[in-house]
């Protein structure tokens, strides 16, 4: 856990579950495992894990291998790579999502900085829009 009072800059990976209440910028990389936002977490991060459950605020780039939920009181700016996605009622989203299982690969992958898909898009003259 990265209590309320923990911030914390770089690269987070291990072999456990993590949650999230305080804040991280960076990456966050918990293939086998499952990363959960708290309602008082902000992360400023790639996210990279088998389960992800948003509570709080996100902004970066998220793949999910199994599933991504984004409950009522979530915040996420970034796009979503996953199977399965759960917006719930209220949640507030904006980015992309792919559900194409095959995408899930991706989380095989090296994520690049927070921002760059978002950033590539707009250099190429189109602009990400709401899902």
């Amino acid at each position: 856990m990265i209590g309320p009072s923990i911030a914390i800059k770089g690269e987070v990976s291990g072999a456990e579950d993590l949650l999230i209440q305080g804040k991280v910028e960076g990456t966050i990389n918990l293939s086998s495992n499952q990363v959960s936002v708290g309602e008082t977490g902000e992360v400023s991060a790639n996210i990279q894990a088998k389960n992800i459950k948003i509570d709080g605020k996100v902004t970066g780039d998220i793949i999910g291998i199994d599933k991504v939920v984004i409950s009522k009181s979530g915040n996420v700016r970034g796009n979503i790579v996953a199977p399965r996605v759960i917006l719930e009622d209220g949640a507030q989203f904006k980015g992309s999502i792919d559900m194409d299982p095959a995408g899930a690969t991706l989380g095989k992958t090296q994520l690049a900085a927070p921002h760059s898909l978002a950033s590539a898009i707009k250099a190429s003259g189109s602009d990400l829009k709401s899902a």
